[in-house]
């Protein structure tokens, strides 16, 4: 088998370097925008570098797509006309128009896209969906997500990223979907941008909160920020009228206790999310070669991006406007 990784930035290369080593791959071909950042990447992984995007795109079984955001809708496009299955990191677009866009190309085709919502392949959220649909919780009322990254990107990525909702939340929104097996019906989102200057500058935030409504009735809070010098933090809580779990709970959690006999500061707190998450990325792209291969089925396509960027969207109306705003205010579905 043989698969072509467009783009090797840092999940790009990140990308190259597990598919170099997937026992069911043959050969991996790597290109981006920089030819000389392709051939360091497939020096490095033991990928075959090319020069342009159709030459990546020839006689190859699949197709990672890892390049900027703004080229992701337009790859996909290419590939599903060539007939060839596509991995593509989030977002698919930064706006719904572009994703349906994408979306449609791919359902006319009938070809297959796996979105990178790598926190489906995680352990710790693989076992707490297991246990909300088990009925161990019991009636689930509860549930909060944290998402806090060490420190800021870099200023030029802010104006490209669709803003801390789209970019980090999206990624809390699709997990709350698939753990609780539920639809976020509204939300009421917030945030802050009094820390750097550059999110001012770039009109984003650094820090946020939103209170979702379930469905069912269950509630939701989802806070980010991209300013936790304490270290990488994600967790999970789920609490329910027989017992509570969370995920991202362990001895590198950079959370300190003050209490006289809790824990302490963990001494190797995670530093980011290719540390925390080096598993489930290795297990996504696993699952993706199994669905090239027809061995199973897709764990994550399209429409599921399409169902956390609407809930984002709703998120960023929430904040503008300040008010609650209904999921299906947000065109799409």
């Amino acid at each position: 088998m043989r698969i072509a990784v467009i783009g090797t930035g840092r999940i790009g290369a990140f990308h190259s370097g597990i598919l170099a080593r997937h026992p069911r791959i043959d050969e991996v071909v790597v290109a981006d925008a920089d030819p000389a950042r392709a051939a360091e990447v497939a020096a490095l992984t033991g990928a075959t570098a090319v020069t342009t995007v159709p030459e990546a795109f020839a006689g190859v079984d699949a197709v990672v797509i890892a390049s900027a955001t703004a080229a992701h809708a337009g790859l996909i496009a290419t590939a599903a006309d060539a007939g060839l299955p596509a991995f593509c990191e989030k977002p698919i677009a930064l706006n719904v128009p572009g994703t349906l866009a994408a979306l449609g190309a791919v359902e006319a085709a009938g070809t297959e896209l796996q979105i990178g919502f790598m926190r489906r392949f995680d352990a710790g959220y693989a076992r707490a969906r297991d246990l909300v649909h088990s009925g161990r919780l019991g009636r689930l009322h509860t549930v909060r997500a944290v998402t806090s990254d060490p420190a800021p990107p870099p200023a030029a990525y802010l104006p490209l990223s669709g803003g801390l909702y789209r970019d980090c939340l999206v990624h809390d929104f699709d997990i709350v979907r698939w753990v609780t097996g539920r639809e976020v019906r509204a939300v009421y989102a917030t945030g802050s941008d009094a820390g750097p200057a550059m999110f001012r500058a770039a009109a984003d935030i650094d820090t946020a909160a939103a209170v979702l409504t379930l469905d069912d009735g269950t509630l939701v809070t989802a806070t980010a920020t991209r300013c936790n010098g304490a270290g990488y933090d994600v967790r999970l809580e789920l609490a329910g009228e027989r017992d509570q779990f969370a995920v991202g709970l362990d001895d590198r959690t950079p959370l300190t206790s003050t209490e006289p006999h809790g824990p302490g500061r963990p001494e190797k707190p995670w530093t980011g999310f290719l540390e925390r998450f080096a598993p489930a990325y290795e297990a996504e792209l696993d699952a993706f070669v199994r669905l090239v291969r027809g061995e199973a089925a897709n764990p994550c396509d399209g429409r599921d991006a399409l169902h956390a960027l609407r809930i984002a969207e709703a998120c960023e109306v929430s904040r503008r406007e300040r008010r609650v705003v209904e999921v299906a205010e947000i065109p799409g579905d």
